[in-house]
């Protein structure tokens, strides 16, 4: 899964610590996300959708199968 939460957080100069808070997870997770090792659960998405003001659509797309 590919997304784009890093440069969301970037743009608006939010710490990973920050936007952990924002979400109530840790920096840790933040850190797997960004880097595409952990998938968030359904309502994480929903968080992460409403805290940057956009869909799961426009965080989230599906990597190309090989």
């Amino acid at each position: 899964m590919q997304n784009t939460i890093k440069t969301r957080r970037t743009d608006l100069h939010w710490s990973q610590a920050e936007l952990g808070e924002r979400l109530g997870v840790s920096r840790q997770t933040v850190i797997a996300i960004e880097n595409g090792k952990y998938d968030p659960s359904l309502p994480l998405a929903f968080k992460l959708a409403a805290v940057f003001g956009a869909s799961i659509e426009d965080l989230f797309t599906p990597a190309a199968e090989e």
